[in-house]
């Protein structure tokens, strides 16, 4: 667990009585992500430096400062089983940036996530990926980075390239793919498998139109039929409506709004907002 800080704000009266009221509806059913009082906090230099050296110089004269940024403050959140929450907020707000803590690409600086179960990121496109690489052998790449052995690979090869609809590109050096493509690719290859849990950071936003909504299909067969957990981060509202149940509203850090996602997202787009 991260080092104890004084906190910064309390969350809101309306907050807490939506996640009492969460909690209560799920009386006797144990969360599948603990999230207790995460703070995330970065330190950012106050000047721009253009090469290693002007760093080391700065570093070794005691001239280099840095102020703090607060991405996250105080977030708690119990998220239960089978629940779809959609994350909404301004860019900035620190929404990926709760869903890099909870997938444990960062550690919080305070606080801590808890996750219970198998878990399938899809945070930023590329990661795991070499561009000097086939698609073929980036499959098994990313594929082991997820934690998938060579022989759920082999067996499972022909579904994710061709979910991916890029059989006639296998060997092509991925440098040479779109970013939808590749977007395709992780999302086939993360959901290959049935997770407990899905995470997925706006990486539909990159693919066309049809490829969203097949991609749209699999998450809701995912939770509809397996009973997967989902946190989702879009910009578009629509999306967010027909994939989750439950949103999250993240405003400079703080958990503004949690709740049902029509009310959630009602408040985010109300004018005065």
């Amino acid at each position: 667990m991260a080092k104890k800080l004084t906190p910064l704000e309390p969350l809101s009266e309306e907050v807490l009585a939506a996640l009492r009221e969460n909690n209560e509806a799920h009386k006797g059913i144990d969360p599948i992500i603990e999230i207790e009082d995460v703070q995330m906090i970065f330190n950012i230099a106050n000047e721009q430096l253009t090469n290693l050296k002007e760093y080391f110089i700065k570093i070794a004269k005691g001239e280099l400062f840095y102020r703090e940024f607060i991405a996250l403050k105080n977030v708690s959140l119990n998220i239960y089983p089978g629940e779809r929450y959609g994350l909404v907020g301004i860019n900035g707000s620190g929404k990926s940036t709760l869903l890099k803590c909870i997938a444990g690409v960062l550690d919080p600086t305070q606080g801590c996530v808890r996750c219970y179960g198998t878990m399938a990121p899809l945070i930023e496109l590329g990661a795991g990926f070499d561009p000097e690489l086939t698609a073929r052998e980036n499959t098994y790449l990313n594929g082991a980075l997820l934690g998938y052995t060579k022989d759920f690979i082999d067996k499972n090869f022909d579904s994710i390239i061709s979910f991916a609809e890029v059989e006639d590109f296998v060997d092509m050096p991925l440098k040479n793919y779109s970013s939808g493509m590749q977007a395709r690719i992780a999302f086939a290859i993360a959901t290959a498998t049935i997770p407990d849990i899905l995470v997925v950071d706006e990486s539909l936003s990159v693919g066309d139109f049809k490829f969203r909504q097949k991609c749209e299909a699999r998450i809701n067969e995912l939770v509809e039929t397996h009973g997967t957990t989902l946190l989702f981060v879009s910009h578009n509202s629509d999306e967010v409506k027909r994939v989750c149940n439950r949103a999250i509203w993240i405003d400079r850090g703080t958990m503004r709004m949690v709740g049902d996602v029509d009310a959630v997202l009602d408040a985010y787009n109300a004018p005065e907002n």
